[in-house]
Formats: C-alpha cells, structure tokens, sequence
C-alpha cells in the first residue's frame, strides 16, 4: 500500500451506520474500531422504538464515552437513512465534526419480517429505501468526497442471505450486495476496497431461547456468533493487512448450515 508506514501511526476516520443499542453489531464494530481509529456512529431511534427491543436512547452517550476512553475522538449523529437527503449531509457532518472519512461501514438494518404474500407495497419500499437505497447514496458521497492515501479508503457492509419468510430484507440485501461488489470495481481507482461480510445468526435481542439453541446446533463450531467476532473481521479489513481483500462476500458465521 502507498503510504503505509505513515498511514499506520495515525487515526483515520470512520464512519459507522446502525448503532443503535447496547447488543447491536454495530455497537460492537465502532468499540472495536475506536482503539485505531477515530469513529463517527449513526442511530435511529424512530425505527428501534418500533421494534420488539425497543430503544436505548441513552446508550449513544455511554458507548461515546467508552469509545473515548480508548484513545478516539467520537461523533455520534441521529439520522433517519429513510430520508434521500440524509446520506450526503451525514458525510458532510462527519466531515465537518472530525475530518475526512477514509471508511464507511454500514451495519444499519431496517428488518421486518413477511413473505411473498403478506409483504406490503409500503413494507417493501422502506426496506430498499433504508437497506439499499441509502446504503448507495452513503457509498456515492463518500467516494465523491474520498481524498485519503491512495489504497486506504474503506467500505464494508453488513449483509444476509435470509430469502423465504423475509423477502424486503433478503430483496434489499441482495441488491445492497451488487452495489458494494459494483464499488470493489468502479471506486478502485481511488484506491477504495469494498467488501460485505455476512455474519450469520448473531442474537442481538430478536431470538427466543429455542431459536438461539437451533442455530447453535447448525453452527459447526457449536455456539452462536457474537458481535464481536463480527467486529473482528470488520477491524482487519479496515487495517493495512486487510488492503488486498476486494470485492468479496465473506463469511463469517462459525461454520452455519455446514454439515454437522
């Protein structure tokens, strides 16, 4: 990579969607990001107070001062990514709170469950509106305003590859999946890597006892996955051992629906 050495003693900038509570991979990933860099985290607390789990709208404030204890400087922003406009003016926020962005990594979700025959034409917009719409105009204003080093600019996304009795959520993923690997070729002459990760089943408040104990029983390594094996992976494609990974869907889901 360019500038390496230079780049490996200072803190960039990253910007991470979707953090809204205290059992949220996100949550997980801006902790883990905080020890090497400075980081700037989204929520939407609209969207969590609608959900099963509810809200935390006092955790952003704790996990800022966790994340500031660690050596980063921390900008935490509500954002409603439903919202067209909101994209671009979270960059600029970013921009203007603690400097230019070299790493976008969405982990935002809007997720309600339905199938082929229950799924509502409002349901199903929303989940592209959030889940893919916003996630190619967060990718879109961070490269038009990407000027770091050339081969360290960032993206990863979270995805899934749920299909059947979640068709907004698969349907938006799934495109969400074309436009990052769409990135990994359009951004790379900017020196930008994009990447998704797909975690697996991680529990981060939607399972009941039964259905954290099936998927366990279908993980070959014989647990769940927590958010902070999904941050691990996150951490090391942000860094400069991670530079060469491009364009690719990982897995990173303890051996889920191997053999067992």
């Amino acid at each position: 990579m360019s500038d390496e050495a230079g780049e490996r003693g200072r803190r960039s900038v990253v910007l991470i969607t979707g953090v809204g509570r205290a059992r949220s991979i996100g949550a997980a990933i801006a902790l883990d990001l905080a020890v090497a860099h400075d980081v700037a985290f989204s929520y939407w607390d609209g969207y969590d107070a609608t959900m099963p789990f509810g809200s935390e709208p006092e955790f952003h404030a704790e996990l800022a001062e966790r994340m500031r204890a660690l050596g980063a400087r921390v900008l935490p922003l509500e954002a409603d990514l439903a919202d067209p406009a909101t994209p671009a003016a979270l960059i600029a926020r970013v921009r203007d709170g603690l400097g230019p962005v070299r790493a976008l990594v969405l982990s935002h979700a809007h997720s309600v469950d339905s199938g082929i025959l229950d799924t509502s034409v409002a349901a199903f917009d929303a989940h592209f509106a959030v889940n893919t719409r916003a996630s190619w105009l967060l990718i879109k204003a961070f490269a038009e305003k990407y000027a770091g080093p050339h081969g360290w600019g960032r993206i990863v996304a979270l995805t899934s590859d749920h299909t059947a009795h979640n068709l907004p959520y698969g349907a938006s993923k799934g495109a969400l999946d074309r436009i990052v690997q769409a990135a990994a070729v359009e951004l790379a002459p900017q020196g930008i890597t994009a990447n998704l990760v797909n975690p697996g089943p991680i529990d981060t408040g939607w399972m009941t006892p039964e259905l954290a104990a099936d998927l366990a029983a279908e993980t070959a390594l014989g647990r769940l996955g927590t958010p902070h094996d999904t941050a691990d992976l996150v951490a090391f494609l942000l860094s400069a051992a991670g530079g060469w990974i491009n364009g690719q869907l990982l897995h990173s889901n303890g051996g889920f629906h191997l053999p067992v």
